[in-house]
């Protein structure tokens, strides 16, 4: 595993096959730091603790006044446009009764308040999308390919895609509060769920945890000598009611057990003991990485490599793993509990948008190959990668990428594919294109980081022999 990247920050993974013989691949060539920032949209994150063992607060941003437990609440609104991503395994210390999620949102002015959910989508790893073996690359145009909750998520989500389960807008009254989702969650299932909604006025929310309720039917009449024959009574179980919800707001302390306490930004790396990243439970600053990459802020295009080399730039950097750039990508967090992570490391559910209007100088065409690569983690050197030859292990990266461009016609191209890659791959190519002497070719490629992933990545363009 790598030293760098504690089980905390780790994804999660399908069976590892038996290991083989390995060998090392040193690839030389430049790696440049991401052009571009992220947007200034909020996000309401809630990762931990990852596994909910029992009923509580997972993230609330209510204010601490009037409630029993003052530290489980951020007090911070949230208004205008602002996103919600939530994941988590259910491991209940009662098997007997499942867990349900819910995320209450609270109107705390005079007038009434409209949410408009401009896109959602959930998804469970055990019945809506399991884990499963997958190519390395798939072409995947109209969504039929994904391994886990995270990579179906976001492959829906790229497409613009809705679920139904979810209004297309609420209205809350003053001081009142709603449900925006109540969720099931099975036992030892993971959810993953995403939400683009805007607010016409500030509103707090808390996302919970709670059992299913138990309830006997109105219409049971237990028989005489049940009780003598110790017969139970036939129970109903039910998804919690708002009421019951906000009883767990006023009264319900943070889940628990937590995760891995970070360690502070100041003596991150000092040994390896002192790199655990933790996990997000907060609102983080950031739901978008926007660029135009070219070579300079003030020039309009990017220059491809000389034939035979080529360039990469990193993607969802972390502290420790920037492939010698130093340029460190996670979002930063506006609010957020002690004993979780500083950034929101890993960028789950940032929408990666990035444009290459690809030059090519030489008075000859040049064919030059796009791919996402996930190579062996150094921050010693930004003028090589180092790769792994056969890739094997665990699963670092598994999600859905979508490339645009203009094919020689100058007919408009978008492709979908369906990646699955592992520590050191160095991936297949996502796109070969022809750009003629002395001309431009603009490639677009955007995908939104998936939460079953490890970071981080390089976006490498290579100009073939």
């Amino acid at each position: 595993m790598l030293p760098f990247i504690p089980p905390s920050l780790i994804a999660q993974a399908t069976a590892t096959v038996a290991p083989i013989e390995q060998r090392f691949i040193t690839q030389s060539q430049e790696i440049r730091t991401l052009p571009g920032r992220l947007n200034d949209v909020l996000v309401f994150n809630s990762n931990s603790p990852e596994v909910i063992h029992h009923e509580g607060i997972l993230l609330s941003t209510f204010p601490q006044t009037g409630k029993q437990f003052p530290n489980a609440h951020l007090n911070q609104p949230l208004q205008g446009r602002f996103d919600i991503f939530t994941h988590h395994i259910a491991r209940p210390s009662s098997s007997k009764r499942p867990l349900y999620q819910g995320l209450l949102i609270h109107n705390p002015t005079s007038k009434p308040i409209i949410v408009r959910v401009l896109q959602a989508v959930s998804y469970l790893n055990s019945t809506d999308a399991p884990f499963i073996e997958l190519p390395p690359l798939v072409e995947d145009p109209v969504g039929r390919f994904y391994s886990g909750p995270g990579s179906r998520l976001m492959s829906d989500i790229l497409r613009r895609r809705n679920q139904p389960q979810f209004p297309s807008q609420i209205i809350i009254g003053p001081h009142q509060s709603q449900m925006l989702f109540t969720l099931l969650i099975p036992n030892r299932s993971a959810r993953s769920t995403l939400m683009r909604v805007d607010s016409s006025g500030p509103v707090y929310l808390a996302n919970m945890a709670l059992s299913a309720m138990v309830e006997i039917p109105k219409n049971h009449k237990p028989k005489p000598h049940d009780k003598d024959r110790n017969i139970t009574p036939s129970v109903l179980l039910r998804g919690p009611t708002i009421e019951e919800w906000k009883k767990v707001l006023i009264k319900g302390k943070l889940v628990s057990p937590r995760d891995l306490v970070p360690t502070p930004p100041e003596r991150f790396g000092r040994d390896e003991q002192d790199k655990i990243y933790g996990r997000v439970a907060g609102i983080s600053v950031g739901s978008e990485w926007f660029a135009r990459v070219t070579d300079q802020p003030k020039t309009s295009h990017l220059t491809i490599p000389k034939k035979g080399k080529a360039l990469s730039y990193p993607l969802s950097t972390v502290t420790a793993a920037t492939f010698g750039t130093k340029q460190v990508q996670s979002a930063p967090m506006l609010v957020r509990y002690p004993d979780t992570a500083y950034q929101a490391h890993g960028n789950y559910g940032v929408h990666y948008n990035l444009t290459f209007p690809l030059y090519n100088p030489s008075d000859r065409p040049q064919t030059i190959s796009v791919s996402l690569q996930t190579p062996v983690i150094d921050d010693r050197y930004s003028d090589r990668l180092f790769f792994v030859e056969p890739a094997q292990g665990q699963v670092f990266f598994r999600g859905t990428v979508r490339v645009a461009y203009r094919d020689a016609g100058s007919l408009s191209n978008t492709r979908y594919f369906h990646l699955v890659q592992r520590r050191g791959q160095q991936g297949e190519s996502l796109l070969k294109i022809e750009i003629p002497a002395r001309s431009i070719r603009e490639v677009n490629l955007d995908f939104l980081y998936p939460p079953d992933a490890t970071p981080p990545q390089v976006l490498t363009i290579q100009s073939l022999e």
